[in-house]
């Protein structure tokens, strides 16, 4: 595991990363989703991938990185910019899981990998919206502090900073940034995905125009037992967009 220290927004933020087969010719960058961090990544992928410099990185606030203040997703992909620039990486392909996916998008990579991404809005059950009316009652009456009784269980025990970053990020809509991508996308689904339904990579599909969608069975972390699978889709891909 190695650390670079980056400045943003007058904040110092350490951001922790490993990199696998450092003498490989070709980057690949691996941004895991929310509440996780660089080594389930690293589990998943490192056996595979041999021809690449695998870049596993855990996105501030989350693992080893720190965060003391509240981020948008541009902002994660801002710093990543700032973190590709100090360890030299290219775009060349960057995969995103869930919250990562967003990330990956926002860095316009010439191959974009995303695994269940996040960023396509589904409307809350009732319940959720139920939940969020009576806290906000309860904040408005002094009782803030009841908050870990309705926050969403991927915020609970987050840091203040933190909770704001989630508030800031849950809800995004990137319906219009997936159609102005203009690289080669690979979509890769679970077929029982409820965190990110498959309607969610049906419709990244249809927006963004050089892209393929492959469903593999499992939920939200399908790519775990199919990573094997997955790494030949992403290879395979790449070659497509070489012969380019």
């Amino acid at each position: 595991m190695a650390v670079k220290t980056i400045q943003f927004e007058h904040h110092t933020l350490n951001i922790s990363y490993e990199i696998v087969n450092p003498e490989a010719k070709y980057d690949i960058v691996f941004l895991h989703g929310w509440g996780s961090n660089k080594a389930l990544m690293s589990k998943a992928f490192s056996p595979y991938l041999d021809t690449f410099r695998q870049i596993y990185i855990d996105l501030p606030g989350f693992g080893n990185s720190t965060c003391n203040l509240a981020l948008t997703t541009d902002d994660y992909a801002t710093i990543m910019e700032r973190f590709f620039a100090q360890i030299s990486a290219s775009r060349e392909i960057i995969v995103g899981h869930s919250f990562g996916g967003k990330v990956a998008l926002l860095m316009n990579p010439s191959l974009l990998v995303l695994l269940s991404s996040a960023g396509i809005y589904t409307r809350k059950p009732l319940l959720v919206w139920l939940k969020i009316g009576v806290f906000k009652l309860f904040k408005y009456l002094g009782l803030a502090k009841l908050r870990s009784l309705f926050v969403a269980s991927d915020a609970k025990e987050l840091s203040e900073p933190m909770y704001q970053t989630f508030k800031n990020v849950v809800n995004e809509d990137f319906s219009k940034k997936f159609a102005s991508f203009t690289g080669k996308a690979l979509l890769c689904w679970g077929s029982d995905d409820t965190a990110t339904p498959l309607f969610a990579g049906e419709k990244i599909e249809s927006l963004i125009e050089d892209s393929k969608l492959v469903v593999f069975k499992g939920d939200h972390y399908f790519f775990m037992p199919h990573a094997k699978e997955v790494a030949a889709e992403i290879e395979n891909s790449y070659i497509e967009l070489l012969k380019h």
